[in-house]
């Protein structure tokens, strides 16, 4: 199979950017907003401390803070972006810190409706928790797609249940279904993010993550590799109990992430292969400085060598 044969694009990956340029006919780029939520596993709700792994700082951008109002934290990034970015045209406004659907109705709807209001915004990308959804606040969400690009992005981190019990995150994977479910009954674009690294799973169990992801409604998906921020309750598990974790060098995060992706369901498209923290938050650096750009490349290149794409196995499979 030649690249052009792919239903999805050029890529021999379902590719999110490719995906949503060919739907708004120009690129988009997403903007991060800090709108000020918290999360129900900080404030008592549902536990405290959080997950044991997160520093909410160590993932966003310097424009992203929650002491600017939202219209000025969109112009900043619009800003923040022109340089790297210029062809973009539009721009998704990113509720990203936290849980950004953990509020009561109406201020959700104030806030969300400040970010739509700025000129060139196209929509909306709403990170939360599956614990943090329900069935008014899709409802409405529901009712912006007549005129806006709305998605709803789970943290859902892992497959399996001892796993999230273990990294504290309060919310179980059957939840995690339930939502994806219902967000996309209501024809609401659904992404999730998963986590390749977390204590307590090998390779072969983060390999059969592909399985269940490919049986879900998912329009998208997000992978990281587990990345140990500093002073956080995963750094000093991970100093104690360093055999608990599977660490990944380059090149083996790159051959898994082939094989993973070949046993992917091609009709789900990627945002990320990769996370990226500054240097400054984390101790061990085996992958270098190298950025998320170099990263893709590298697993683009790979995928040429190895002749394979998303999704490949699934179709061996069926042609059985």
């Amino acid at each position: 199979m030649d690249s052009f044969d792919f239903p999805w694009g050029p890529h021999r990956y379902n590719s999110y950017t490719w995906k949503m340029k060919t739907l708004f006919g120009e690129r988009l780029q997403k903007l991060a907003i800090d709108a000020g939520f918290t999360c129900p596993n900080r404030d008592g709700t549902a536990g405290t401390g959080g997950c044991t792994y997160c520093v909410n700082e160590a993932f966003n951008p310097s424009y992203c803070v929650k002491t600017y109002s939202i219209t000025e934290q969109i112009r900043l990034g619009i800003e923040f972006h022109a340089v790297r970015y210029r062809r973009a045209g539009k721009f998704l406004a990113y509720f990203q810190p936290y849980s950004n659907t953990y509020a009561p109705l109406d201020v959700l709807k104030e806030r969300y409706q400040e970010a739509l209001s700025y000129p060139g915004v196209a929509g909306l990308v709403i990170g939360t928790r599956p614990d943090c959804i329900d069935d008014d606040i899709l409802q409405y969400l529901a009712s912006l797609q007549k005129d806006y690009f709305i998605q709803v992005e789970y943290g859902i981190e892992s497959v399996y249940e001892k796993t999230l019990e273990r990294i504290n995150r309060r919310h179980t994977f059957v939840q995690g279904i339930e939502a994806i479910m219902k967000t996309k009954a209501l024809g609401i674009s659904t992404g999730a993010h998963f986590i390749f690294g977390l204590p307590g799973e090998t390779p072969g169990m983060m390999r059969q993550y592909a399985s269940v992801i490919s049986g879900l409604p998912l329009d998208s998906v997000k992978f990281h590799q587990l990345q140990v921020i500093k002073g956080t309750v995963m750094e000093k598990e991970f100093s104690e109990k360093p055999g608990d974790f599977h660490v990944f060098s380059l090149q083996s995060y790159i051959d898994f992430i082939i094989d993973f992706l070949e046993e992917l369901n091609p009709e789900i498209s990627i945002e990320r292969f990769a996370g990226e923290v500054p240097p400054r938050y984390i101790e061990d650096r085996n992958w270098g400085l190298l950025r998320y750009d170099e990263v893709l490349r590298r697993i683009e290149k790979e995928l040429e060598k190895r002749k394979t794409w998303q999704g490949k196995q699934i179709a061996k499979q069926r042609n059985i």
